[in-house]
């Protein structure tokens, strides 16, 4: 009886341990339950995206493309600078001081527009990081659910087991000791099974400015971009083939890893909804594709690297 008894009691005190802890973590969670990661100011950007017209806009500046890229061409048109260039190069053909004046005085102009390009660029960056960190500890959060169910179960089955040979062991009855003996063992094997549960527990998630909705929908229904990210992530011209845009080629590899090219099922995802039960699986599948776009975002900043060389080539 005494090794029932210390049995029992190592059992109730592991299972008062795990439940203090998930105790802390359901509080800790309450946090994370909503997003913190959106700007605590709303800018109201316009909603004109530049045009999408790539081949006319190359083919009328065609004295460019020998000092510009293409990329670079369709990025000056994007910010609304194409007339500075021209002009900038009009004006190199002039030496006088006034038109070097001038010259420094509409490159500052391109240079203000490409460092709010690049504001813009760091700011969707952080967010898609921030959100992404977010997703991680509520992931981490079921994980610990789930481990800890899982713990309890293992625990019972191990006591349930233990249990029953020891009662097995002190009735003297052969027919009760067997019948102790098999029931102790189905009620083991009972909660063994139960940790082999494939989805696990759930947790509410909420993202009323969901990131992902509109890069799987590959529409601009919300202000969540800024119209000259929204063109870099849409125009072909930027990808690396140029066959198929960046959120374009984002969508078909969320599609084939994420979903296993069940396109259905992503489109009632609750990924790209406001939010509701999620469970672990789901969880991390968001954090990857957060973290996806946020270096598919960061990549851009090579695009304009390239520009604000060529453009140092122009005016030396």
């Amino acid at each position: 009886m005494k090794k029932l008894f210390y049995l029992l009691a190592a059992f109730s005190l592991l299972t008062s341990c795990v439940s203090k802890k998930n105790q802390v973590i359901k509080q800790n969670i309450l946090t994370l339950k909503d997003s913190y990661c959106k700007a605590p100011f709303k800018y109201n950007y316009t909603n004109r995206i530049p045009s999408y017209n790539a081949d006319s806009i190359l083919a009328a500046n065609k004295e460019l493309q020998g000092k510009f890229s293409d990329q670079s061409i369709l990025i000056l048109n994007a910010l609304d600078n194409l007339d500075e260039v021209h002009e900038i190069i009009e004006l190199k053909k002039d030496s006088s001081i006034a038109s070097q004046v001038k010259v420094l005085q509409l490159k500052t102009r391109i240079n203000s527009k490409i460092t709010i390009a690049l504001t813009e660029l760091d700011a969707v960056a952080a967010e898609f990081d921030c959100e992404g960190e977010r997703v991680a500890q509520i992931g981490n959060y079921v994980d610990n659910l789930n481990d800890s169910k899982n713990n309890k179960l293992i625990l019972f089955s191990i006591v349930t087991g233990a249990a029953a040979s020891i009662a097995g062991g002190i009735v003297s009855d052969g027919g009760w000791s067997n019948a102790i003996d098999i029931s102790g063992g189905v009620v083991g094997a009972g909660f063994g099974l139960a940790t082999l549960n494939p989805k696990g527990k759930k947790v509410e998630f909420i993202h009323q400015r969901n990131l992902l909705r509109d890069i799987w929908r590959e529409k601009l229904e919300s202000p969540n971009f800024p119209p000259f990210i929204w063109y870099m992530y849409t125009e072909k011209k930027f990808s690396n083939k140029e066959e198929h845009s960046i959120i374009s080629s984002m969508k078909e590899r969320w599609l084939h890893y994420q979903f296993d090219d069940v396109k259905a099922a992503a489109d009632q995802s609750v990924i790209f909804s406001d939010g509701g039960f999620y469970r672990a699986d789901d969880l991390h599948n968001r954090a990857a594709m957060l973290n996806q776009m946020q270096s598919a975002t960061r990549t851009i900043n090579q695009n304009i690297n390239y520009l604000l060389l060529d453009l140092d080539k122009l005016i030396l």
